[in-house]
């Protein structure tokens, strides 16, 4: 189970930007003290925006960003220069303005299949597992990420965990492959919940006020026994975040 759980509420996005730049800077020290690594786990849609404040002063130069190594929680199986690829997306907002190293990045192999992409990527964990860049929960057996960096739909889902999905219950796999997403595009590959879970530290970065209703479900009281939306199974070995904005928290 969680270890905790806080929630922030931000005025503005700006300030929730200005709030996670730091949070994951510390975290980037804190690990690569430790560790020696700092391994983070990115997610598509809006987060890459909330990264913008890590490519500003002080972090730019603060970050030692030669021990970051860069994952995805989830992608979309298209060619990397194609609009609907979250390494595209992460490229273009973040990855590009910052001296991460390029074998530091680990994307997708897009000439594979969703299926194929899925176990190259595992096998790309666990040999990274072996070569401890990626820590090994004792807990779970499953990797276990420094810091995961994750967003929500709508529909509360998270990475491509959607709900009502089979998926949703894997527990085998650490990487696996949908070919049925209910969002378009609809081939993809997910990390599984117990990877998702096994991490250090979790931050869920949720705005707008279309995702009200799922924050409330999530952390609301008294949400009837509706069906169990995805964004409510996170529950990492370590420390969960939520990073909202005015709106996004306005049912709560």
């Amino acid at each position: 189970m969680a270890a905790g759980k806080k929630v922030e509420v931000f005025d503005s996005k700006d300030d929730l930007a200005g709030h996670l730049a730091k949070y994951t800077a510390d975290l980037s020290e804190k690990f690569t003290k430790e560790r020696g690594s700092f391994t983070v786990v990115l997610s598509g849609g809006s987060l890459i925006d909330y990264l913008r404040k890590l490519v500003e002063p002080p972090y730019i130069d603060s970050v030692n960003w030669s021990k970051w190594h860069v994952f995805w929680v989830d992608e979309r199986v298209v060619p990397k220069d194609h609009e609907d690829s979250n390494y595209k997306l992460a490229y273009d907002g973040f990855l590009s303005k910052v001296p991460i190293l390029p074998g530091h990045v680990y994307a997708i192999n897009d000439a594979l299949s969703a299926e194929g992409a899925a176990e190259d990527y595992e096998t790309c964990l666990r040999h990274l597992v072996k070569s401890n860049v990626v820590a090994l929960s004792e807990a779970s057996g499953f990797p276990k990420f420094d810091l995961m960096l994750l967003g929500m739909g709508p529909d509360g889902h998270v990475a491509s965990l959607f709900p009502g999905h089979p998926l949703v219950n894997e527990k085998e796999k650490w990487v696996t492959s949908i070919k049925d997403s209910p969002k378009p595009p609809p081939e993809r590959i997910t990390y599984t919940f117990p990877v998702i879970n096994s991490s250090a530290y979790i931050a869920l970065v949720v705005t707008g006020a279309g995702k009200a209703g799922a924050v409330q479900k999530a952390l609301g009281t008294g949400s009837e026994n509706s069906d169990t939306l995805p964004v409510e199974l996170v529950s990492p070995e370590g420390e969960l975040t939520w990073f909202l904005d005015k709106n996004a928290a306005s049912k709560l």
